[in-house]
């Protein structure tokens, strides 16, 4: 009896989905279109400024020698046979001396940054970026000959060691491949100090303490943690070294002679006066492959990292 009183309606009914209404969208901002507007001045300036000069020399360097230097027709590639044979071996010096340079600024940068990063204080800290930047208020070109006055016969070190007693006649410092390095290495050590010192700025602490949790000592932490966390910083670093050193011919001109000529003052000499323009096409055009070799490494292993 009391089932059959129960009526169809006491039984609950399972409850139908409701369907979503679309939410309505909200229109996104030309950002595409007014981003590439502000950038149409830089573009043109680059295009003009920095594209066409590029393609200029890409095409000289296939083009003859011509009445004053100047590219004439005839197509050919003895310019690069030259760049490869005669000029082989100056192509190699600029190579090993931008080596060695990158190699001492690292071995000298390294420490300096890490150094000026672990102040505790921040007025410190600043000091020290302040006097590691402010050679840049200097002209390069002044800075050079006060280098070359120091490094000269009659210099500040010929002068002083001379005075001790240390040597009877002045050393022959000047016009060698160390004079060369100390300006280059004096020129270009802050682009080494200052991609370090912001690496080691970013460099997690825990993960050095973690370090010492784990048993390790200074040395396993520094090796194991610390440098390949700042790996990017010293790959910057020694990119933004090798690629002007290697074609630097201020320093090489004034420090070191005609011992010193470096592809930076190859390409000078052919380009002034009633030289070899599509030559020195040429060999801009191989410096220009290495440079661009270095700015490859500098995005595999030095960006690829940091992302």
């Amino acid at each position: 009896m009391a089932s059959s009183q129960l009526s169809p309606q006491a039984t609950p009914s399972p409850k139908s989905p409701q369907p979503k209404t679309p939410q309505p969208k909200t229109p996104q901002p030309k950002t595409d279109v007014r981003g590439f507007r502000l950038a149409l001045p830089g573009i043109f300036w680059m295009a003009v400024f920095f594209l066409l000069p590029l393609l200029f020399v890409l095409i000289a360097s296939f083009m003859s020698r011509g009445r004053g230097g100047v590219p004439a027709l005839p197509p050919t590639v003895a310019n690069f046979e030259r760049t490869f044979g005669v000029f082989l071996p100056v192509v190699l010096r600029s190579l090993r001396v931008a080596l060695f340079s990158t190699l001492l600024c690292l071995l000298l940068g390294y420490p300096l940054a890490f150094f000026i990063s672990t102040r505790e204080r921040a007025r410190s800290r600043q000091l020290a970026l302040f006097f590691i930047l402010l050679p840049f208020w200097t002209n390069l070109l002044v800075r050079t000959y006060a280098i070359q006055t120091i490094l000269g016969r009659e210099g500040t070190i010929n002068t002083a060691l001379m005075s001790l007693g240390i040597i009877q006649e002045p050393l022959m410092m000047l016009n060698t491949a160390g004079a060369v390095l100390v300006g280059l290495v004096y020129t270009y050590l802050p682009f080494m100090v200052l991609p370090i010192y912001a690496a080691v700025e970013r460099l997690d602490r825990r993960y050095v303490e973690a370090a010492y949790d784990l048993g390790a000592n200074d040395w396993h932490a520094f090796w194991r943690v610390i440098v390949p966390l700042t790996m990017p910083g010293v790959v910057a670093g020694c990119t933004l070294v090798f690629i002007p050193a290697i074609g630097s011919f201020i320093t090489p001109d004034l420090l070191g002679g005609t011992r010193g000529l470096m592809i930076g003052n190859l390409i000078q000499r052919q380009f002034s006066g009633n030289g070899n323009i599509p030559l020195g096409s040429a060999v801009s055009v191989v410096l220009m492959v290495v440079v661009l070799m270095g700015a490859i490494v500098n995005i595999r292993f030095g960006e690829g990292r940091a992302s």
